[in-house]
């Protein structure tokens, strides 16, 4: 027997509205699209449902007691529907986000604990990864999508600007520029600089502004991680340029920041790949991510 649900919804309200044209008005069909559904269901079982006359329609011994039945199936099928719908709009799942160090340290833990509180349903997985390393994770699917330093522009991946982030010097309080309340780029000159490596996706802008403001600086270290960038600019081998993200500074260190002039900045950007949709959880996360503020140093 080959019944359609089709056949069925259609059958129902010829039912309920006693009428072939009011049933097709209400469920956008011709008169004779729902005379031909309701004509094609009584092949299918082999028995009259309707009895049609010039004025009514009524409905057979047979058709009375279908309806009965039907109508409680399809109302447990349009209720079954709904919940899946529900369990899609709650977001239900794990989700895995890969981001830059720097945005994994001070952007992320935010919105971890922001996403269990307004979404107690998913499960939200972090991989702090250097920058190189995010961008092959999404594209290969192992992570839902990442956050990374831009601009960022690849014919495989989509990208959406989040924040802008700029830069600031880090020295010891002792130092001549931790006086300053904002410190020019050719400030630097002639200092000996601790700095991120270039796995970070900071250092090429870094240089750029140097560049720029033709400043002449001794690079003494360059490391990974801004937790060994803060150790050994306390132990006084040097300063640091760093991303505002990069901080807070340990609260054990008496090191001080400083905005760097003329503002210097790099943007901070969601990326996903171009040919998979989100799922509606990795949506959910990827729209709480995007209510940061937009500027880095407003999360201070």
């Amino acid at each position: 027997m080959n019944v359609t649900l089709r056949q069925l919804r259609v059958f129902i309200e010829v039912s309920r509205l006693q009428s072939f044209s009011r049933a097709g008005d209400e469920i956008g069909l011709t008169q004779s699209a729902v005379s031909r559904c309701v004509r094609e269901l009584e092949t299918e079982i082999g028995l009259k449902l309707i009895d049609r006359t010039t004025r009514e329609v009524q409905l057979t011994d047979v058709g009375a007691n279908l309806v009965a039945s039907v109508s409680r199936l399809l109302t447990d099928l349009d209720d079954t529907l709904r919940e899946i719908r529900e369990i899609g709009e709650q977001r239900r799942g794990r989700v895995v986000v890969a981001a830059s160090p720097t945005i994994a340290c001070r952007l992320m833990p935010q919105i971890v604990a922001g996403c269990g509180q307004q979404f107690p349903f998913i499960t939200l997985g972090l991989r702090d990864d250097v920058q190189s390393d995010v961008i092959r994770k999404v594209k290969s699917g192992e992570v839902d999508f990442g956050v990374v330093i831009g601009p960022f522009t690849t014919d495989d991946l989509l990208s959406e600007p989040l924040m802008t982030d700029s830069f600031c010097v880090v020295c010891r309080a002792d130092h001549r520029l931790a006086a300053q309340p904002q410190v020019a780029w050719t400030d630097l000159e002639g200092e000996r600089l601790v700095m991120l490596d270039y796995a970070s996706g900071s250092r090429p802008i870094i240089d750029a502004a140097m560049d720029e403001h033709g400043v002449s600086a001794t690079v003494v270290q360059e490391l990974g991680h801004s937790a060994t960038v803060f150790g050994l600019v306390e132990a006084g081998v040097g300063i640091s340029v760093l991303p505002w993200l990069a901080l807070p500074l340990p609260a054990e260190v008496s090191l001080v920041a400083r905005p760097l002039v003329p503002r210097a900045e790099r943007t901070v950007e969601l990326v996903r790949r171009r040919d998979r949709s989100l799922s509606p959880a990795a949506e959910a996360v990827w729209g709480l991510i995007r209510q940061s503020p937009a500027r880095a140093e407003d999360l201070r």
